[in-house]
C-alpha cells in the first residue's frame, strides 16, 4: 500500500484486536503502538510511566483519587500538565503522544481514543473488533489460563471500563457503529479475515479520496 497508512482499531476484551493490529504491521511494516504508547507519552510528557499504567483506559472523577496520585507526579513541575487533574494530565499527553506520532509514521494505533485522537486527520481509518461471547471467553482463557467463568468476569469489568474511559473523554459511544469506519466480527472471518478486510477498506478508502480531489 502506497503511501501513508494510519488504522486505529477500537476492540472488546477477547476479540483479539491487538492481535490483528499486530498483524496488519507486519504485513506493511510499519510499527503497531498498544502499550508502547505508554512509554512513548511518559517520554514526550515527563510525566513517570507508572502514572499512566495506573491510569491506562481508566477514567475517574474522584477528587481523592487524583490527589493521592497527583503526588506520584511531583518533581514533574515543568510539564504542560502540571496544574490538571491526574486524569486529565495522562488522557491528554497520550492524545498529544498519539497525534505526534501518526504525523510523523505509518501506524496501528490500538485503543486509547485513538480514532477520537485523529479526527480530521486526513487518510485516518478507524475500526472496531468483536466478537461472539465463546470465542472471546475462550481467548482470555487460553492467553490467561483461568476458569471460564474468571475470564467472562474479566471480559465484562474490563469492556465496561473500555466503554466508560472512551464515552467520557470521546463523547462518542464505544462500539457503535457510527463511531466508526469499520466493525468487524472477528469470528465471523477470522483472524486472516479481518486484516484482510481492513487493509481493503483503507486501499479504497485512499482510492475514493483521491478520485474526490
Amino acid at each position: 500500500m502506497d503511501g501513508k497508512v494510519i488504522i486505529t482499531i477500537g476492540r472488546q476484551t477477547g476479540s483479539g484486536g491487538r492481535r490483528i493490529g499486530k498483524m496488519i504491521a507486519e504485513r506493511l511494516g510499519i510499527k503497531c503502538y498498544d502499550k508502547e504508547l505508554l512509554d512513548r507519552a511518559s517520554k514526550d510528557s515527563g510525566l513517570c510511566r507508572e502514572l499512566f499504567e495506573t491510569n491506562d483506559e481508566k477514567p475517574t472523577n474522584s477528587f481523592l483519587y487524583s490527589l493521592v496520585m497527583d503526588t506520584y507526579s511531583l518533581g514533574y513541575s515543568s510539564s504542560p500538565y502540571v496544574d490538571m487533574p491526574i486524569n486529565q494530565k495522562i488522557f491528554l499527553a497520550q492524545f498529544d503522544t498519539i497525534r505526534n506520532i501518526a504525523k510523523n509514521e505509518s501506524c496501528v494505533i490500538v485503543g486509547r481514543c485513538g480514532d477520537y485522537a485523529l479526527a480530521g486527520m486526513p487518510g485516518v481509518v478507524t475500526t472496531f473488533i468483536c466478537a461472539d461471547e465463546e470465542d472471546k471467553i475462550t481467548q482470555i482463557v487460553d492467553e490467561l489460563k483461568v476458569s471460564r467463568d474468571k475470564a467472562r468476569e474479566i471480559m465484562l469489568k474490563t469492556d465496561k471500563r473500555r466503554s466508560s474511559y472512551y464515552n467520557y473523554y470521546s463523547n462518542k459511544r464505544w462500539g457503535d457503529s457510527r463511531s466508526y469506519d469499520l466493525c468487524i466480527n472477528r469470528s465471523r472471518v477470522g483472524y486472516e479475515g479481518a486484516v484482510d478486510m481492513i487493509l481493503a477498506f483503507a486501499e479504497q478508502a485512499k482510492k475514493f479520496a483521491g478520485e474526490k480531489k
